[in-house]
């Protein structure tokens, strides 16, 4: 197709969306309509109770976000490094080559998403508590992770693996090969070859899938809190910060609490979209 062409093929195509959309009858947009709404209402309620609550009396929350916020910066950047490390050799592998047991691999690496977070919990706990699997051996040799800082990194990377090993799979697997060929035929080594060809190339995906499993483990509640407990300083993550302030009957710590990750995930997200955008446009 010329470049001439391109232009009439868009217009055909915005007016086949246009048609479509004249198609849509009331009881579709009424359904979607439903659904946003309910999506929506609880943020809003959320704010405006945040907001209503901002004049009632003083919270001690302030020292609790301080200490939470911070171990959970923490923990969550350090899984963050680890899941790169070892999570983008194992996605290129994925995406690149075909090897027997390759299927259990995939299998096994999204498991933990569809994986409910109590049973993620209990499953660190088996294997690394100190009557677990491994976790025995580990205590033999005077390393104890229950209830841990090192806890809450495990549980962590357990979880946001797979958003960042999917993303990055993806991004490799869609690199047009003629360009590694290219690169390979004038002497690039395989080292090279990746380092400045393929890893540019899928570099705006690898950075959304980052972010998401960034976000997911700043998130993580369930696994955390049966595997590492909730103490404060040591292994309590603001989730479990917001968890422990409702308990206590501290309705406004909860709430700023809530609305700090409230703002950190709309943040993410925003990021996650950019990065997205800018590998459509290399993509297409």
């Amino acid at each position: 197709m010329g470049r001439r062409d391109r232009p009439v093929a868009e217009d055909k195509r915005h007016k086949r969306a246009a048609r479509s959309g004249v198609e849509i009858g009331p009881a579709v947009w009424l359904g979607a309509a439903l659904l946003v709404l309910f999506l929506a209402l609880p943020l809003v309620a959320l704010v405006w109770r945040a907001a209503t609550e901002a004049s009632g009396p003083a919270s001690g929350a302030g020292e609790v976000l301080n200490q939470a916020l911070l171990l959970s910066l923490a923990t969550s950047v350090l899984s963050l490094a680890i899941i790169l490390a070892l999570g983008t050799p194992l996605a290129y592998l994925l995406a690149r080559r075909r090897f027997r047991g390759a299927r259990l691999v995939e299998t096994l690496v999204d498991l933990p998403i569809v994986l409910p977070p109590a049973v993620a919990g209990l499953a660190l706990l088996m294997a690394f508590g100190r009557r677990g699997l491994f976790g025995r051996w580990l205590d033999d040799a005077g390393i104890a992770l229950v209830f841990t800082t090192s806890a809450v990194v495990l549980a962590q990377l357990f979880v946001a693996t797979p958003f960042y090993v999917r993303a990055a799979r993806g991004g490799f697997a869609r690199i047009d090969s003629d360009l590694e060929d290219a690169a390979a035929s004038l002497g690039a080594s395989p080292f090279q070859l990746f380092w400045r060809v393929t890893l540019p190339l899928a570099r705006p995906i690898l950075g959304a899938g980052a972010v998401l499993a960034w976000a997911r483990a700043l998130g993580e509640f369930g696994a955390t809190i049966l595997f590492a407990g909730n103490v404060p300083g040591v292994t309590q993550t603001m989730p479990l910060a917001i968890y422990g302030q409702y308990n206590a009957g501290d309705l406004r710590g909860a709430l700023l609490l809530s609305l700090v990750l409230l703002l950190v995930a709309l943040l993410t997200l925003l990021a996650v979209r950019l990065l997205g955008g800018r590998a459509a446009d290399l993509t297409t």
